[in-house]
């Protein structure tokens, strides 16, 4: 293989490492449970950037409902930014698919 070649393929790849992590911080997504009684928004790198608790969600005699919806929240949109990443990507892949595993599986 030409030496060239090799330096010109590297350029190409940090191009595309580029865009990836410019398509990662432009992905959101939300999550909820409880009927929306907690939300939870997070960015593509996974870093949660909203949370909301609905009054009717604080019980102080039943703080592990709260705790569940919570967690419940974060998965659900711990799984929306996966599933952006993935739609995001395959077209980075030209159309390949995706392993569901490359971003952390299911949430």
């Amino acid at each position: 293989m030409n030496p060239m070649d090799m330096f010109k393929n590297m350029g190409q790849l940090q191009e595309k490492m580029l865009e990836a992590q410019t398509r990662m911080r432009s992905i959101t997504a939300t999550g909820s449970a409880g009927g929306d009684m907690v939300t939870i928004s997070m960015n593509g790198e996974f870093q949660i950037q909203q949370v909301t608790i609905s009054p009717e969600a604080v019980d102080v005699e039943d703080l592990s409902l709260l705790q569940d919806l919570v967690r419940a929240a974060h998965n659900d949109a711990v799984a929306g930014v996966k599933e952006g990443l993935r739609e995001g990507f395959s077209d980075m892949a030209g159309g390949l698919p995706l392993s569901p595993d490359l971003f952390g599986g299911g949430a």
